[in-house]
């Protein structure tokens, strides 16, 4: 409102069928299109859930975009009591898919195609399953292959059998899945290969990454989408790739590995569908990763 008011041209899309947020939501996008502030509300039946910000500059006679790419709402309040992740870029074709994805949101396009970002319904289901398939075809090879996911909930039934049949050619799979996973983990001859671990504290687990060791060269993305029928067919979700070899290190060392090592909240998924808490054997060290986080020295200063 305040750029409006500046000069600014602003253009807002207000998700009206946030849970819990709708009246608030309604009130905010009254009060934006008041100022002059070009208010959307999305695409006829599909539910806005990316998280993501632009802000174009004209500098030294060239436009220039900066980028917000979150796993969070912008919301203050569950920003204070949910984990996320932010990326702020200003990587120039990160910057034409987000223009491109607002012109799609506003009406102005029909966006089929994107140079780095997985954006859903159009590319992201395919490019996820064309990622695990990847790591079977390098298992097979006999090259390295590993996938560590981080999401709310697994529940996407294509996904789950890909899933399966990457444990049966041999990649080694860890899923962090907070909420519903419908995939059952260490079943003989189907899934031995892969554990689900749930991690359960003082905020919410909000985040999510996915790791692909694609034999070496490795592939990080993070962004808004759980691996759900919903999220990947029937919302507006955004993947983005990190390309910054020093953040993929941070979020596979600094990020994942202390997920995987948490053993004071975290629960592990039997086989049976029955969760046991996993507890540190004597000796070992203890690791809560929501406290390590907090006792960090927090983002990554590169």
């Amino acid at each position: 409102m305040h750029a409006t008011e500046k000069g600014k041209q602003v253009a807002v899309l207000v998700e009206l069928k946030a849970r819990f947020d709708e009246e608030s939501n309604i009130e905010w996008a009254r009060k934006l299109e008041r100022v002059g502030v070009h208010v959307v509300y999305g695409m006829i039946g599909l539910k806005t859930h990316c998280k993501l910000a632009l802000v174009v500059r004209r500098e030294a006679g060239a436009l220039r975009r900066y980028l917000h790419i979150g796993t969070g709402n912008y919301n203050p309040a569950t920003a204070r009591i949910y984990t996320d992740l932010g990326l702020f870029t200003a990587d120039a074709e990160f910057g034409a898919d987000a223009s491109e994805l607002f012109n799609y949101l506003t009406g102005f396009s029909h966006q089929t195609h994107y140079r780095r970002l997985l954006v859903a319904p159009v590319t992201l289901r395919d490019k996820v399953a064309a990622l695990i398939e990847r790591e079977i075809e390098h298992r097979r090879s006999g090259k390295p292959a590993r996938i560590v996911a981080k999401v709310n909930s697994l529940t996407d039934t294509k996904i789950i059998r890909t899933l399966y049949e990457a444990s049966q050619a041999g990649v080694t799979i860890d899923l962090i899945v907070r909420g519903v996973c419908t995939l059952r983990p260490g079943v003989p001859g189907l899934s031995d290969t892969i554990t689900v671990t749930s991690i359960v504290g003082r905020f919410l687990e909000h985040s999510r990454i996915f790791y692909f060791l694609n034999a070496g060269e490795e592939e990080v993305y993070i962004g808004s989408a759980d691996w759900m029928q919903r999220n990947l067919d029937r919302r507006v979700e955004l993947l983005a790739p990190i390309n910054d070899p020093r953040l993929r290190t941070h979020l596979k060392e600094e990020v994942l590995k202390i997920y995987l090592k948490d053993n004071v909240k975290a629960r592990r998924l039997l086989p049976e569908g029955s969760y046991e808490r996993i507890r540190a054997a004597t000796g070992e060290e203890t690791v809560d990763s929501q406290s390590h986080f907090i006792n960090s020295s927090g983002p990554a200063q590169l």
